[in-house]
């Protein structure tokens, strides 16, 4: 453990991931007792819609806490502890769970509020985008057990395209808002917007300039069972910054701005009259 020094620069990164990690566990703890207050009174339905949202985002919280404190990077099989639970397929298999958690609870709020401003376009797309993340994630498991970059360029790609079709909904929602609710909806365009060019500027080019590395290096992939096993059993032990310098900016990202988002779309409008109340109109109902 003489890594974690401060004058170490993955141990600094480190130290932030957790205390990040710490912040989004008690900040989630916080606005799911606020919910629950605030919805005390609410219909039924509205008590379970916020539920299902609030344990969706637990789950993703929780799940990035986990990778926070036990970091690795998939392909290349690095992490920072000599730990079973550093090894891929514990670390995979939390974030699937966590990912999928995460878009879920994004398409249940956006399938309600284009329900309730009328726009089957947002229906649509908030259905599109759970099949989506879910075809990405196979990539990803493609891209783990193989080594191969492409199931990697692959996955990203869609998560690009998912937030991208997740941004003209939200412009498409804002044509039918006002009041507070067209300010917020237009923020998280801008959110999408900002996701969309860091995942075309950034993300995908790292994993397609790997993919093309290993091309011209004429690489060897693994086959199923022999990238099962090694998923299993080898990981890598390094605190070297050269090894997690590509890793550091999308994991800082991921797991600082992603998850406050799942914790805030814990407080969305889930019933007409939260909707009504951000667009400034009165509601007759509930539900």
């Amino acid at each position: 453990m003489n890594w974690l020094e401060w004058s170490n620069p993955v141990a600094r990164w480190w130290f932030g991931l957790v205390a990040v990690s710490v912040i989004n566990v008690a900040a989630w703890v916080l606005v799911r007792a606020s919910v629950r207050r605030s919805l005390a009174n609410a219909a039924a339905e509205v008590q379970r819609r916020a539920r299902n949202v609030g344990w969706l985002s637990g789950v993703y919280v929780f799940g990035c806490a986990f990778r926070s404190v036990l970091p690795r990077a998939d392909v290349q099989r690095i992490c920072l502890f000599d730990t079973w639970f550093s090894n891929v397929f514990v670390g995979r298999s939390v974030a699937t769970v966590a990912e999928l958690s995460f878009v879920i609870q994004g398409a249940i709020v956006l399938h309600f509020v284009s329900t309730q401003l009328g726009s089957g376009f947002g229906r649509r797309v908030a259905v599109a985008i759970v099949a989506m993340i879910a075809c990405a994630e196979c990539f990803s498991w493609y891209a783990v057990i193989s080594t191969n970059y492409l199931g990697n360029s692959v996955e990203e790609s869609l998560w690009t395209l998912s937030y991208a079709l997740v941004g003209v909904a939200l412009v498409v929602l804002s044509s039918r808002t006002s009041g507070r609710l067209t300010w917020l909806v237009r923020g998280a365009a801008l959110g999408c917007l900002a996701y969309v060019c860091f995942m075309l500027t950034t993300d995908v080019p790292m994993y397609l300039g790997r993919l093309l590395d290993d091309t011209q290096q004429t690489r060897t992939y693994l086959g199923l069972s022999d990238g099962v096993h090694d998923l299993l059993t080898r990981w890598v032990v390094t605190h070297d910054l050269d090894e997690w310098r590509t890793e550091i900016p999308w994991m800082s990202l991921y797991f600082s701005f992603a998850v406050w988002l799942s914790i805030g779309l814990c407080a969305a409008p889930l019933s007409v009259e939260a909707i009504a109340r951000l667009q400034g109109a009165p509601s007759a109902s509930k539900g």
